[in-house]
């Protein structure tokens, strides 16, 4: 049985870091040539006047724009019915089960824990075995599983006897460590043919599995899946406030996921519901614990690996395949997570530098990571256009202000149609009782810029401090929502 050792030496061997010295030269003009132009655009805001003042927020402006008919023209196949499309993967039955292991990684998750179980336990298709992987929990998990499961105490590092009452599910107790030696202890231990990781505080749908087993079952290339992901907040005012954005956040953001796939580029595979093969996941060496995104660090190493061996893997983002996960309800909380994946997203940019612009990986080379490469610096273009309105309010100077009236108030039409139309085909992809309204999806692109957005511009800036200080720590996040939208379903 492999260790967790052994997979530390197939990851080094599988992810060639580059020394810093060496990035090459696509890499290093793409990147440059976003920070070049940043002080082109900044320079000339004291330079000229009118709408060229604000270069640097016509700029922003039109970038985004661009992705949003990119995403619209990609996403177009999602208006056909629904069993035409059904994300492609039923398109056949298999001749051969694939077998399923759900990995629930949890450190001191004892409050939703008993739900992502139970939301576990009620799949359609249950998994052939359930591992809740203990990282050394002090909060009472133990006592939890032992009481709640009837589950023995298994010794440090090993996995207990399965539950009399619920024979597929195990305990993998093992001292703290992090995610991602956690899963990667589990790894080896699983003995299925996928292995799907779920966060303690993520509750799957009853059809969630049975869609990522037929995912797998169809597409023997497939080597990674994501599911569609809601958040769900606190019960708080602000709690309430983050999961109005963060709803329409996420529903443009996996819309963008399918659209980046249908261009065989897709790389963030959300770790709080992921299916992996995991003869693939051994093959290139688990999850990479000195990751601050272990799951969009994976990603890479799969496309990278997959190149260099010549294997047809694909990566996949499954409508069929739907969850809620608990998501920051407070300001402290919200920019502690956008933090830690900005820092964790440049990180990765770091790493894996020498793909960008590489023509071997197809579209992913040749859009995707380039498209990646200017967000490295979508905070510093974001919070220089605003910066740049405030000064010229305060300085009087009308003229750029007037101008970039003018882009805002076009971009929020467009916004606003976008917004329409992302929501129309959400449903038809997930199904019509997705949480979006179309009145509070018009509400939410028009209150966006002011104030969401800023805060991700704020969060990924400090993710910058992250990175440059190499500040690893996430801090805590209450997990509140998921408990409360029980209470809530319950009461």
């Amino acid at each position: 049985m492999p260790s967790d050792s052994s997979l530390h030496d197939a990851r080094l061997r599988a992810t060639p870091y580059l020394p810093g010295w060496r990035t090459p030269l696509p890499s290093v003009l793409i990147h440059g040539g976003a920070l070049v132009l940043w002080g082109i655009l900044f320079c000339m805001a004291f330079a000229v006047g009118g709408v060229l003042a604000w270069s640097v927020g016509v700029v922003y402006v039109v970038y985004d724009t661009v992705l949003l008919a990119f995403v619209g023209w990609r996403t177009w196949d999602l208006l056909r019915p629904a069993a035409a499309h059904a994300d492609a993967d039923a398109a056949a039955p298999a001749a051969v089960r694939t077998s399923v292991c759900v990995l629930v990684a949890a450190h001191n998750e004892a409050g939703a824990l008993p739900l992502t179980i139970a939301a576990l336990l009620a799949q359609t298709d249950p998994p052939e075995q359930i591992m809740v992987v203990d990282d050394g929990s002090t909060d009472g998990t133990a006592d939890l599983l032992v009481r709640h499961y009837g589950l023995a105490l298994p010794a440090p590092g090993t996995v207990g006897p399965p539950s009399i009452a619920y024979p597929s599910l195990r305990w993998l107790a093992l001292p703290h460590g992090g995610k991602a030696r956690a899963l990667n202890a589990a790894l080896p231990r699983a003995g299925t043919d996928v292995v799907l990781t779920v966060d303690g505080d993520t509750l799957l749908a009853p059809t969630a599995l049975a869609a990522m087993r037929q995912a797998f079952a169809t597409e023997p290339g497939l080597v990674a899946a994501t599911g569609v992901i809601v958040p769900v907040c606190g019960p708080s005012f602000s709690g309430r406030m983050f999961q109005w954005f963060q709803t329409y956040e996420y529903i443009r953001n996996f819309l963008s996921r399918h659209a980046w796939m249908r261009m065989d580029s897709l790389l963030l595979v959300s770790g709080a519901f992921a299916g992996y093969r995991r003869s693939a996941l051994l093959a290139v060496g688990g999850f990479d614990p000195d990751s601050m995104v272990e799951d969009y660090e994976l990603t890479h190493r799969l496309r990278r690996h997959a190149v260099a061996h010549r294997l047809p893997w694909t990566v996949r983002v499954l409508g069929t395949a739907c969850a809620r996960t608990d998501a920051p309800g407070s300001i402290g909380a919200f920019l502690g997570q956008r933090r830690r994946w900005f820092g964790g997203f440049l990180q990765t940019q770091w790493h894996y530098r020498d793909m960008v612009g590489d023509r071997r990986y197809g579209w992913l080379g040749v859009a995707m990571l380039p498209v990646k490469a200017f967000d490295t610096l979508q905070p510093l273009y974001g919070l220089t256009a605003f910066f740049l309105l405030a000064y010229y309010l305060a300085a009087g100077q009308l003229s750029p202000l007037g101008a970039a009236a003018s882009v805002i108030g076009l971009k929020l039409a467009i916004d606003l149609a976008f917004h329409l139309w992302s929501i129309r085909l959400y449903r038809r992809w997930v199904g019509s009782t997705a949480p979006a309204s179309l009145a509070q999806g018009l509400l939410a692109a028009l209150a966006e810029p002011f104030t969401f957005q800023l805060l991700r511009h704020t969060g990924a800036a400090l993710g910058w401090v992250s990175f440059l200080t190499r500040r690893r720590r996430w801090g805590v996040q209450r997990r509140v929502g998921v408990v409360a939208a029980r209470d809530r379903d319950s009461a």
